[in-house]
């Protein structure tokens, strides 16, 4: 995606950060005061990769996934912010959508991570899926009011050692 998917890319990730505000480390609250410019920006300056569903013309998927700059951890990738609407689930989308997230990652990493609330089973089928791996277990990883969320930790190796 480019700054020119800012509005789409804005109106679907505050769509999740709504509904689901457990599954994302980010908050809409904070994300909403944030300009369609600002999204535009994150888009330039980011990799996120968009999918629709058959022939609709709106947004109906998002996957980001960013590399660490620092020298000891640019050898792996981060998946973040993955959304599909409700209305496409289980359609293969948010499946192509990881794929093309770890084949791009593939291109310069030898590791990807991400993090994913306990409770969120169809992300959990479709992360195992694709191969990867829990390694750990992020007690309180988020508080949304007087809530808290664990996260499973999971990485899927793209090393061939």
């Amino acid at each position: 995606m480019t700054s020119a998917d800012a509005a789409a890319f804005r109106e679907l990730r505050l769509e999740g950060l709504l509904k689901h505000p457990e599954a994302f480390g980010a908050s809409w609250e904070d994300e909403v005061t944030q300009s369609e410019a600002d999204s535009a920006d994150r888009l330039d300056s980011a990799v996120v990769f968009g999918g629709r569903s058959g022939d609709e013309a709106r947004l109906d998927g998002i996957v980001g996934i960013y590399r660490p700059a620092a020298a000891k951890t640019r050898h792996k990738s981060v998946i973040w912010g993955m959304y599909v609407r409700e209305g496409v689930r289980r359609s293969g989308l948010g499946t192509a959508l990881l794929r093309k997230a770890i084949e791009h990652a593939a291109l310069s990493v030898e590791e990807v991570t991400l993090s994913v609330g306990v409770n969120n089973d169809a992300a959990l089928e479709i992360y195992k899926s694709a191969g990867f791996q829990t390694y750990g277990l992020e007690r309180r990883a988020l508080k949304i009011g007087d809530t808290y969320y664990d996260e499973a930790l999971m990485s899927l190796s793209l090393s061939k050692t």
